[in-house]
This record gives structure tokens, C-alpha cells and sequence, in this order.
């Protein structure tokens, strides 16, 4: 009997991975966030978690594990089994930003992360304090070189997305302007508002509010096109710095060597979620463009932007501590 038998038990044996991955998910998944709990990174995964968690059949778990500029989050996912999961929410911080500036960096984005789907792209605009004289950007660029040295622009810290603009934005004008700093997006929007600093850099989300209250004036936004938000602000390419564009985004990443099938489903539930017409409604009006592009896309898109990134930090000699 136990020779009749063998070869239905080896086949069953032989089938198992498949049939793990066509239960996939029977238990909750974890949605890694890479920054804390209350900031943008995490309002944009609990916009989506519900449809994912309805496509997926199982609870979405958001899991705030922040450090290192968004580092740190991807980083325990990395070191999660690959089995879907766990997952994460990138930003263009910790996936493209990071491996520029930092030798030691814990992963490889390109050989560990498995791309699933861009979430949404944030513009940032550069701003100045409601009572600067500045009411553009040629105005703000006299000033910098009538007193070089005098004028500060504040950013989400070193490293970050508004720091690396503002040092693209020095080294293509020429400017003379000290960087300053801060602890996220609140701190920075307190130094415009109280006159600690003169210029900030900041995804949208963070400075719309004060933008519409008119107590912090945008002079250009680092995107492609005019955003919806702020029709009358300019391109930075409209002022005369084609060069720059100063997007910051946010993208669905798992681990690689995850089952293809798992990766599939993760995928799928992703795109769903972040094409909802509901939550696109609730990432706009958040100040946030939705994503929602296929897996070979948002790869494309990473690679794209590691080197683009890379030479920004190259070329600028930027350098964090």
C-alpha cells in the first residue's frame, strides 16, 4: 500500500509552494510605513488599505517603523520571509535618494525590493514666508545673489527630497543660500511662519493648508505641468530652471525572491486600491497626484530615478553626515 501511495504523496508534495501561493492571504498582511504614524507616508497607506484589504480577503495591517529618512521600514521588510506578507510603502527617500548618499546602505533596491505599483507622486513647491518680500522667483534669486550667504532655505532634514532640491536648485543658479534642517514637515512650516528662515522646500500636503491661509507664498512648484492645487504658480521650468523637477513619491514595494504568484496578487490589490475612485479623490485632495502603473513600469521608474537622483548628488557634491 505504501508503494501505491508513494506516488500520490510526492506529487502532493511536489505541488505544495502552488497551492501555499493560491491561498495566499489566510492570515493578515502587514503594510510596513517607513515614517511615524500621523504624517503623510501614513495617511496615504490607510487611504488605500481598506480596498486592498477588501481585494486581498484579508485585514491590511499598518505598521509604522520609522528612521533613516524611510530607510529603516523598507529595511525590516527586507529581512521579513518572502512570502507577501510583509510589505512597504517606499519613498523616493529610502528606495532612490539613500543609496547616493550612504555606502552602507542595509539593501539594494534594485536586487532586494520586488516593485509593485507607484502609489502617488507629491510635487513640491519652493515657498517663502508670508512676510518675505519675495513674489517670485526671480525676485528671491536677486536677493540670494545681492547677499550671498544671508538668505536660509529650510528642508525635511539632511538627505531628504527638499535638501536635495534646494542644493539642484544652488548648483543650477548659482545662488549662495544656507540649508537649515529640520525634523519633518511641521518644524519646517513653523520656521516660514514665525521668520527663522526665508525659503522652504516641502511636499505639498504638508504646506497646502498655509499656502490657502496666504501666511506661506508659493513662487514655483518643482513638477512638469502646473498643479490643480496652485494653477497661478509656475513651473521652476517656466522661471528659467528647466533642470530641476523636485517630485517626491511614494511606491508599494515587497521583497524579492517573494513566489511570482504572491507578488501578482499584491500587485493587483495595489493597483485596485490606488484606482478606486474613491481614494483617488481622497489622495488629491490631499495634495497628492495618484499612481496605480503596472510592475515593469514602476520598476522602469525606480531605475530612472536612482540615476537621476545619483547625479543630482554627484554633481552637487552633496554630502550627509
Amino acid at each position: 500500500m505504501l508503494t501505491r501511495l508513494m506516488p500520490a504523496l510526492l506529487a502532493l508534495l511536489a505541488a505544495w509552494p502552488a497551492l501555499a501561493q493560491d491561498a495566499f492571504p489566510n492570515r493578515p498582511v502587514r503594510l510596513i510605513v517607513p515614517f511615524a504614524t500621523g504624517g503623510p507616508s501614513d495617511i496615504l497607506a490607510r487611504l488605500m488599505t481598506p480596498r486592498m484589504s477588501e481585494r486581498l480577503g484579508q485585514t491590511v495591517v499598518v505598521e509604522a517603523r520609522p528612521g533613516a529618512g524611510g530607510v529603516t521600514g523598507v529595511d525590516v521588510m527586507v529581512k521579513a520571509p518572502a512570502d507577501g506578507y510583509t510589505f512597504a510603502l517606499g519613498s523616493a527617500g529610502g528606495l532612490v535618494i539613500s543609496p547616493g548618499l550612504d555606502r552602507n546602505m542595509p539593501y539594494d533596491t534594485l536586487r532586494d525590493l520586488a516593485p509593485l505599483s507607484l502609489a502617488a507622486v507629491v510635487p513640491e513647491p519652493v515657498v517663502v514666508g508670508g512676510a518675505t518680500p519675495f513674489h517670485s522667483m526671480a525676485e528671491l534669486l536677486a536677493a540670494a545673489r545681492a547677499r550671498p550667504g544671508q538668505l536660509n532655505y529650510a528642508s525635511t532634514g539632511p538627505g531628504s527630497m527638499p535638501h536635495l532640491a534646494g542644493e539642484w536648485i544652488k548648483a543650477v543658479t548659482g545662488v549662495d543660500i544656507t540649508h537649515v534642517p529640520y525634523r519633518g514637515g511641521a518644524p519646517l512650516a513653523t520656521a516660514l511662519l514665525t521668520g527663522e528662515v526665508q525659503i522652504g522646500l516641502a511636499d505639498l500636503p504638508i504646506l497646502l493648508p498655509h499656502l490657502r491661509a496666504g501666511s506661506i507664498r508659493a513662487l514655483a512648484i518643482g513638477h512638469a505641468t502646473r498643479v490643480p492645487w496652485l494653477p497661478d504658480v509656475p513651473t521652476l521650468r517656466e522661471v528659467g530652471i528647466p533642470e530641476v523637477n523636485t517630485d517626491n513619491w511614494h511606491g508599494l514595494v515587497a521583497r524579492a525572491g517573494t513566489p511570482e504568484a504572491i507578488i501578482a496578487r499584491l500587485a493587483d490589490a495595489a493597483v485596485f486600491a490606488i484606482k478606486d475612485p474613491a481614494v483617488a479623490r481622497l489622495m488629491y485632495d490631499q495634495g497628492a497626484l495618484p499612481g496605480g502603473n503596472t510592475r515593469a513600469e514602476f520598476a522602469a521608474f525606480i531605475r530612472a530615478e536612482l540615476e537621476r537622483w545619483g547625479g543630482v548628488i554627484r554633481r552637487a557634491n552633496i554630502k550627509v553626515d
